[in-house]
Protein backbone atom coordinates (compact mmCIF):
# COMPACT_ATOMS: atom_id res chain seq x y z
CA UNK A 1 0.00 0.00 0.00
CA UNK A 2 1.61 3.17 -0.90
CA UNK A 3 1.94 5.55 1.79
CA UNK A 4 -0.46 8.88 2.10
CA UNK A 5 0.12 12.18 2.01
CA UNK A 6 -2.21 15.11 3.08
CA UNK A 7 -1.49 19.11 1.97
CA UNK A 8 -2.47 22.32 4.33
CA UNK A 9 -1.87 25.92 3.26
CA UNK A 10 -4.00 28.73 2.65
CA UNK A 11 -1.60 29.52 -0.81
CA UNK A 12 -3.82 28.06 -3.14
CA UNK A 13 -0.49 28.17 -5.67
CA UNK A 14 0.76 26.36 -3.32
CA UNK A 15 -0.75 23.71 -3.00
CA UNK A 16 -1.25 23.11 -6.57
CA UNK A 17 2.37 23.34 -6.91
CA UNK A 18 2.99 20.61 -4.53
CA UNK A 19 0.08 18.48 -5.22
CA UNK A 20 1.35 18.32 -9.19
CA UNK A 21 5.10 17.74 -7.89
CA UNK A 22 3.97 15.09 -5.89
CA UNK A 23 1.63 13.33 -8.19
CA UNK A 24 4.13 13.27 -11.09
CA UNK A 25 6.63 11.90 -8.46
CA UNK A 26 4.25 9.24 -7.63
CA UNK A 27 2.52 10.16 -4.43
CA UNK A 28 -0.95 9.43 -3.72
CA UNK A 29 -2.31 12.50 -2.50
CA UNK A 30 -5.15 11.76 -0.53
CA UNK A 31 -6.74 15.54 0.17
CA UNK A 32 -5.99 19.10 0.56
CA UNK A 33 -7.23 21.83 2.76
CA UNK A 34 -7.02 25.81 3.12
CA UNK A 35 -6.82 26.07 6.94
CA UNK A 36 -5.24 24.39 9.99
CA UNK A 37 -9.20 23.14 11.78
CA UNK A 38 -9.95 21.08 8.38
CA UNK A 39 -6.52 19.96 8.33
CA UNK A 40 -6.51 18.59 12.24
CA UNK A 41 -10.04 17.03 11.28
CA UNK A 42 -9.33 15.12 8.49
CA UNK A 43 -5.69 14.00 10.27
CA UNK A 44 -6.88 12.89 13.60
CA UNK A 45 -10.27 10.82 11.51
CA UNK A 46 -7.79 9.39 8.51
CA UNK A 47 -4.08 9.18 9.88
CA UNK A 48 -2.63 9.80 6.50
CA UNK A 49 0.73 8.33 6.06
CA UNK A 50 2.89 12.20 5.91
CA UNK A 51 0.61 15.52 6.63
CA UNK A 52 2.67 18.68 4.71
CA UNK A 53 1.13 21.67 6.76
CA UNK A 54 2.06 25.55 6.23
CA UNK A 55 2.84 27.11 9.95
CA UNK A 56 0.50 29.89 9.44
CA UNK A 57 -3.11 28.66 8.49
CA UNK A 58 -6.25 30.29 9.61
CA UNK A 59 -8.09 29.19 12.42
CA UNK A 60 -5.34 26.73 13.80
CA UNK A 61 -1.70 26.88 12.68
CA UNK A 62 0.53 24.33 11.66
CA UNK A 63 2.23 23.89 14.83
CA UNK A 64 -1.04 23.68 16.84
CA UNK A 65 -1.70 21.14 14.89
CA UNK A 66 1.05 18.96 15.51
CA UNK A 67 0.75 19.74 19.09
CA UNK A 68 -2.56 18.26 18.79
CA UNK A 69 -1.72 15.13 17.11
CA UNK A 70 1.03 14.74 19.47
CA UNK A 71 -1.52 14.76 22.40
CA UNK A 72 -3.74 12.40 20.40
CA UNK A 73 -0.60 9.99 19.86
CA UNK A 74 -1.58 10.15 16.05
CA UNK A 75 1.32 8.11 13.55
CA UNK A 76 0.88 11.09 11.24
CA UNK A 77 4.33 12.27 10.56
CA UNK A 78 4.46 16.14 9.99
CA UNK A 79 6.36 18.03 7.87
CA UNK A 80 6.12 21.77 8.27
CA UNK A 81 6.43 24.50 5.69
CA UNK A 82 6.94 28.35 6.65
CA UNK A 83 7.71 32.01 4.82
CA UNK A 84 9.22 32.71 8.36
CA UNK A 85 12.86 32.47 9.44
CA UNK A 86 12.87 32.98 13.06
CA UNK A 87 15.08 30.90 15.53
CA UNK A 88 12.16 30.59 18.18
CA UNK A 89 9.77 29.33 15.68
CA UNK A 90 12.24 26.54 14.72
CA UNK A 91 12.94 25.61 17.96
CA UNK A 92 8.60 25.78 18.85
CA UNK A 93 8.30 23.64 15.83
CA UNK A 94 10.88 21.22 17.27
CA UNK A 95 8.98 20.74 20.19
CA UNK A 96 6.13 19.12 18.87
CA UNK A 97 7.73 15.91 17.73
CA UNK A 98 7.92 16.88 13.78
CA UNK A 99 9.60 15.26 11.02
CA UNK A 100 10.36 17.70 8.45
CA UNK A 101 10.84 21.54 8.67
CA UNK A 102 11.65 23.58 5.26
CA UNK A 103 11.09 26.80 3.76
CA UNK A 104 8.69 27.87 1.38
CA UNK A 105 11.32 29.34 -0.79
CA UNK A 106 12.83 25.69 -1.14
CA UNK A 107 9.39 23.86 -0.50
CA UNK A 108 9.59 22.29 -4.22
CA UNK A 109 12.78 22.02 -4.62
CA UNK A 110 13.43 19.80 -0.92
CA UNK A 111 10.18 18.39 -0.72
CA UNK A 112 10.96 14.57 -2.13
CA UNK A 113 14.11 14.55 -0.21
CA UNK A 114 12.24 15.23 2.59
CA UNK A 115 9.78 13.14 2.21
CA UNK A 116 12.03 10.13 1.25
CA UNK A 117 13.75 11.20 4.58
CA UNK A 118 10.44 10.68 6.54
CA UNK A 119 9.67 7.84 5.20
CA UNK A 120 12.69 6.18 6.44
CA UNK A 121 11.91 7.16 9.80
CA UNK A 122 14.87 10.28 9.12
CA UNK A 123 13.37 13.45 10.49
CA UNK A 124 14.55 16.21 7.36
CA UNK A 125 15.45 19.72 8.98
CA UNK A 126 16.42 21.68 6.16
CA UNK A 127 20.24 22.74 6.00
CA UNK A 128 19.15 26.07 4.11
CA UNK A 129 17.41 27.42 7.25
CA UNK A 130 19.60 26.37 9.34
CA UNK A 131 22.17 28.29 7.65
CA UNK A 132 20.09 31.00 7.25
CA UNK A 133 19.47 31.21 10.72
CA UNK A 134 23.31 30.78 11.59
CA UNK A 135 21.81 27.87 14.12
CA UNK A 136 23.22 24.43 14.96
CA UNK A 137 21.54 22.05 16.75
CA UNK A 138 24.61 21.96 19.52
CA UNK A 139 23.27 25.78 20.73
CA UNK A 140 20.47 24.29 22.32
CA UNK A 141 22.87 21.84 24.08
CA UNK A 142 24.36 24.28 26.05
CA UNK A 143 21.88 24.58 28.59
CA UNK A 144 22.52 21.16 29.67
CA UNK A 145 25.13 22.36 31.85
CA UNK A 146 22.74 24.66 33.74
CA UNK A 147 20.63 23.22 36.73
CA UNK A 148 17.01 24.26 36.56
CA UNK A 149 17.74 27.26 39.12
CA UNK A 150 20.43 28.76 36.69
CA UNK A 151 18.21 28.08 33.18
CA UNK A 152 15.09 30.28 35.11
CA UNK A 153 17.69 32.71 36.21
CA UNK A 154 19.59 32.81 32.64
CA UNK A 155 15.81 33.61 31.45
CA UNK A 156 15.07 36.53 33.51
CA UNK A 157 18.42 37.94 32.94
CA UNK A 158 17.64 37.97 29.21
CA UNK A 159 14.91 39.97 30.00
CA UNK A 160 16.91 42.52 31.64
CA UNK A 161 15.48 41.25 34.94
CA UNK A 162 17.96 42.92 37.87
CA UNK A 163 19.18 40.62 40.99
CA UNK A 164 17.11 42.65 42.91
CA UNK A 165 13.75 41.66 40.57
CA UNK A 166 14.83 37.84 39.80
CA UNK A 167 15.35 37.59 43.58
CA UNK A 168 11.96 38.59 44.55
CA UNK A 169 10.70 36.24 41.57
CA UNK A 170 12.47 33.60 42.82
CA UNK A 171 12.20 34.09 46.62
CA UNK A 172 15.74 34.27 46.63
CA UNK A 173 17.91 37.41 47.98
CA UNK A 174 19.33 39.44 46.00
CA UNK A 175 23.34 38.28 47.12
CA UNK A 176 22.05 34.41 46.56
CA UNK A 177 21.98 35.70 42.97
CA UNK A 178 24.70 37.37 42.61
CA UNK A 179 26.34 33.55 43.51
CA UNK A 180 23.99 31.98 40.49
CA UNK A 181 25.40 34.80 38.54
CA UNK A 182 29.15 33.67 39.37
CA UNK A 183 28.92 30.51 38.69
CA UNK A 184 26.83 30.88 35.29
CA UNK A 185 29.53 33.01 34.38
CA UNK A 186 31.94 30.54 35.33
CA UNK A 187 30.27 27.75 33.35
CA UNK A 188 29.94 30.36 30.15
CA UNK A 189 33.98 30.85 30.53
CA UNK A 190 32.59 34.92 30.32
CA UNK A 191 34.57 37.73 31.74
CA UNK A 192 33.26 39.22 34.65
CA UNK A 193 32.87 42.30 33.29
CA UNK A 194 29.41 44.31 33.76
CA UNK A 195 27.36 43.48 31.43
CA UNK A 196 29.11 40.02 29.73
CA UNK A 197 26.08 37.99 31.02
CA UNK A 198 23.26 40.21 29.83
CA UNK A 199 24.97 40.54 26.34
CA UNK A 200 25.49 36.79 26.03
CA UNK A 201 21.90 35.48 26.67
CA UNK A 202 20.40 38.70 24.38
CA UNK A 203 22.92 36.82 21.66
CA UNK A 204 21.08 33.37 22.46
CA UNK A 205 17.95 34.49 23.75
CA UNK A 206 16.17 31.64 21.49
CA UNK A 207 17.27 29.44 23.97
CA UNK A 208 15.35 30.32 26.38
CA UNK A 209 12.03 30.84 24.52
Amino acid sequence: MRPSIYIADDHPILIKGLTDLLIENKYHIIGTANNGKTALNFILKNEPTIAILDVEMPLLTGIEVAKECLKENISTKIILITLHKEVQLYLQAKKCNIYGYILKEFALEEIDLCIKSVLNNTPFFSQKIKDILNFTEDDTSILNNFTLAERRILKLISQHKTNKEIGHLLFLSPRTIEKYRSKIILKLDLSHKTGALLKWTQKNKHLFT
